[in-house]
């Protein structure tokens, strides 16, 4: 295994991501009465608001707050919806937690409306390609962003689940979306990117973006990747697994990315995934 590469993300106001020395956590906060990972648990702001500052105190890294389930088939929530349901999550947590958070959307306004909240990132699940808008705002607010690779909207994209390359296509579509990002004004050092498994993809094709992740780093910036509770995971062990249940494939999904050189993990189960993440690191640097 050669060694990670180092990166320094710089965030609004002067603070950084330090990549590389260790694998970060991202919690996930999903403010969604739909959320396939846990049916909505945390819709309430007053709810999400206390989970976000658990999984602080449990160790998480980074803390990623959502107001649109981008689950296949999920229908589009319109902008003002997405940041009533968000903006007060988001305000609550600066207040309340000392690690950077961050706004899963692709909506300009909605990420704008976030980084003035204080948020310090925007993870795009669109990589610029939903709204283009988007990337003028990310580099006005001077905001780091996850681009995400997908291919068409929620409820098309496995019918655009077609490759002869999974791999070759998806690094180059990160490498359209990165070229514009830096057209638009981004500086390529707040630029994170996300290979999206399971969107777009099948399970064969998610668990060969895992098999693979080492050769993402051609594309020279630091890799995110959130396997956590999805779909693809339960194909092995049955297929009818729950998302709730899930946990225990997650952790070996986790696991498999560390090893393999990934910065940033996002997951739902903190405590749990914080363990695997850190024993996995060990091994790894162990490697000879």
């Amino acid at each position: 295994m050669p060694p990670r590469r180092r990166f320094t993300v710089p965030l609004p106001g002067g603070a950084s991501l330090a990549l590389g020395e260790r694998v970060l956590v991202m919690g996930v906060i999903n403010v969604t009465p739909d959320s396939f990972s846990d049916g909505g648990r945390l819709f309430d702001p007053a709810i999400a608001i206390e989970a976000g500052v658990r999984m602080a105190e449990e160790g998480a890294d980074l803390i990623d707050v959502g107001g649109e389930s981008t689950r296949p088939g999920a229908a589009p929530l319109n902008d003002a919806e997405e940041r009533r349901r968000v903006l007060p999550v988001i305000e609550g947590l600066v207040g309340r937690v000392r690690v950077p958070i961050s706004v899963d959307t692709y909506k300009a306004s909605t990420a704008a409306a976030a980084l003035a909240a204080g948020a310090a990132l925007v993870n795009d699940v669109s990589g610029l390609r939903y709204e283009p808008a988007l990337a003028d705002v990310v580099a006005r607010h001077g905001a780091a962003i996850v681009l995400m690779h997908t291919r068409g909207r929620s409820r098309q994209m496995y019918e655009q689940a077609s490759y002869h390359d999974v791999i070759a296509e998806v690094l180059d579509e990160l490498r359209e979306s990165v070229a514009f990002a830096t057209t638009s004004g981004i500086a390529v050092e707040r630029i994170i990117l996300d290979p999206g498994l399971g969107f777009a993809k099948d399970a064969a094709h998610s668990y060969e973006a895992l098999a693979r992740l080492d050769e993402y780093a051609e594309l020279g910036r630091p890799l995110l990747v959130g396997p956590s509770r999805k779909s693809f995971l339960a194909k092995p062990i049955g297929g009818s697994l729950p998302a709730p249940d899930r946990d225990w494939a997650t952790a070996a999904a986790v696991a498999s990315a560390v090893l393999a050189g990934v910065h940033i993990v996002r997951v739902h189960a903190i405590r749990e995934m914080l363990q695997v993440v850190r024993v996995a690191d060990e091994i790894r640097r162990y490697h000879s």
